[in-house]
This record gives structure tokens, C-alpha cells and sequence, in this order.
């Protein structure tokens, strides 16, 4: 896919006036975003998402723009899991919802910034290398498994090497009540929780990243649609963490989903691949993938709200 120069500049003068607006206009005041409020906004980053498919579709063709719709579907699930790191980072920390959107505002620019460097040096390696991609994929499947099979992780966040690692080095000061990264005490500045909770948060995301981006590379090795549909997805991903926040811990399966969902990304690279290398004609194709994420992702949501319900009539009869 030929992309001039001025389109990418275009695309993040658009995402920089994005992000000056949220902070700035939007969500000025220190304040908690309604469940009505965080819906809208995540409808409207869901809705720009399929309205910039269907300019890739007009301008570059049909198979561009499922590629497109394939790998932001893809990363906003594979999201889902950061989506519960935040719930788990913002409790341990006792940080109030009403601070929560500008921490997660710094988190998702941090996080821009990393995938863009990560996809571009990924495509770079991908086009060098070809063979690379039989590692992504034998990668993605021991991920997808290892996920499938393992136990629930320890949630006691005292015991991460992260923050292990942040109390040594910093000067800590947990009780500041406002949203300060950094203050000044007695002449010692003093790192706040706020600032740990947003380095634990960039953190996670970079391994989450180690998932995601070889995932989206096994879509298309295109670097605008990995960039922008990676982007378009982790823009969303603040307004549908305040939209699915209470609701999150009843999804129980959607780790299972996505678990799958890795495995099969992988199986896919590497049976895709191995069509190039051996010249069998089977091959998933893009639309096939697209199928079966939403499948998942639907009968894994599906499960977890009938369980819940069943749960809860058992519960009330007793």
C-alpha cells in the first residue's frame, strides 16, 4: 500500500489534535467520566475507526481496508487485558476515580509512542528477515497456550519486580492526595503514586506489546494499517475502560477467548508461511480471522454474563 508522506503527517496532526482535546477540552476538569459519557466516546472512537476503513476501502481497495478492520478488531481485544491491569493498578494504589483519565492520559501517549517504534522496527525486521515470522508464530502459540492453562496470577502487586525495583531507586511518597507526579518536601522531591501506578501501567503495556504487535504483524506486514489500526485502538482504550470498568470482572472467559485468539494468530502465520516455503495452497485468510476473533470474543462474553446469572439466581434462592 503506496501512503505519501502527507498523509502520514496528516494522520498524526489528527491524533495530536486528539489528544490536545481530550485533555484539554473534554476531560479539562479533574472529574470521573459517566458511564453514558465514557460509552459515547468509546461509540465514537469504535465509529472513526470503521469511517477511516472505509476511506482505506474507497482509496486503496476491499482487501486493504478487512486488513485494517482485522488488526483493529485484533489489538482493541487483545486491549482488554490492559483493561484489567488498570482496575488492578488503580485499587492497589487507591488512586480516585476522578484521577484515574489523566494518568491513563500520559499512559496511552506513552504507549503510542512505544507501539510505533516497536511496529516500525518489527515490519523493518520482517522485510529483512523473513523466517522471522515462523518465530512470531511459534511465539504467539506457546503465549496462547501458556495463557490458556495457566493460573490465576498473584494480584498482590507488592510482590511485581517493577515496583520492587521503583522502591529502591525513588524516593516514594504514597499519601499526596493530588494528582502530582512528582513533589517537592523539606527541599526532596518525592516520586508520588501516581507517578509509580503510570510507570507500572507504560510497563505493562510494553509487554502486552511483545503479544499484540507480532499478532497485528501476522495480519499484514503494511506499516500505516499496523500504525494506524494499532493507534486507533489504543485510543479508544481509556473511554472503554471507564465504560466496562465495573462490568470487566464478570467477563470471567474473556482470557480464555484471548488466549485463543493468540494461538490461532499464531497457527495462522506459521500455516501461511509455510505455504510460501513448501507451496500448499491452504491459507487463512484475513476474512477467516476476522470470523473467528468475533466469534470468540461474542461466545466468551456470551458464557460469562449466563454464568453470572446463574450464579446470582443461585445465590438469592439460598
Amino acid at each position: 500500500m503506496e501512503v505519501s508522506l502527507w498523509i502520514w503527517v496528516a494522520f498524526f496532526a489528527f491524533v495530536v489534535v486528539m489528544l490536545a482535546l481530550d485533555l484539554g477540552v473534554f476531560n479539562k476538569e479533574n472529574v470521573t467520566p459517566s458511564f453514558k459519557k465514557s460509552l459515547l466516546m468509546t461509540g465514537i472512537w469504535v465509529g472513526l475507526a470503521f469511517v477511516f476503513a472505509a476511506g482505506i476501502w474507497l482509496f486503496a481497495g476491499a482487501n486493504h481496508a478487512i486488513d485494517f478492520v482485522t488488526g483493529y478488531l485484533l489489538e482493541e481485544s487483545l486491549s482488554v487485558d490492559n483493561l484489567f491491569i488498570f482496575i488492578l493498578v488503580f485499587s492497589f494504589f487507591g488512586i480516585a476515580s476522578k484521577y484515574q483519565h489523566r494518568i491513563l492520559f500520559w499512559g496511552v501517549f506513552g504507549a503510542l509512542v512505544m507501539r510505533v517504534l516497536f511496529i516500525l522496527g518489527g515490519a523493518a525486521l520482517l522485510h529483512r528477515f523473513e523466517w522471522l515470522m515462523y518465530i512470531f508464530g511459534v511465539f504467539l502459540v506457546y503465549t496462547g497456550l501458556k495463557m490458556l492453562f495457566e493460573k490465576e496470577a498473584n494480584q498482590n502487586l507488592d510482590d511485581s519486580p517493577i515496583i520492587k525495583w521503583l522502591r529502591k531507586v525513588l524516593p516514594i511518597k504514597d499519601d499526596v492526595t493530588e494528582p502530582h507526579f512528582i513533589v517537592k518536601e523539606n527541599g526532596k522531591r518525592y516520586a508520588t503514586q501516581f507517578l509509580i501506578a503510570l510507570i507500572f501501567i507504560e510497563a505493562s503495556d510494553l509487554l502486552f506489546a511483545v503479544d499484540s504487535i507480532p499478532a497485528v504483524l501476522a495480519v499484514t506486514t503494511d506499516t500505516f494499517i499496523v500504525v494506524t489500526s494499532n493507534i486507533f485502538a489504543i485510543m479508544g482504550l481509556r473511554s472503554l475502560y471507564f465504560a466496562l470498568s465495573k462490568l470487566l470482572p464478570m467477563f470471567r472467559y474473556i482470557k480464555y477467548a484471548l488466549a485463543i485468539v493468540l494461538a490461532f494468530i499464531g497457527a495462522k502465520m506459521l500455516i501461511n508461511e509455510g505455504g510460501n516455503m513448501f507451496g500448499w495452497s491452504f491459507e487463512i485468510s484475513n476474512i477467516a480471522s476476522l470470523i473467528v476473533i468475533v466469534s470468540l470474543l461474542v461466545v466468551a462474553i456470551a458464557a460469562s454474563i449466563i454464568v453470572a446469572r446463574v450464579q446470582a439466581r443461585r445465590e438469592f434462592k439460598k
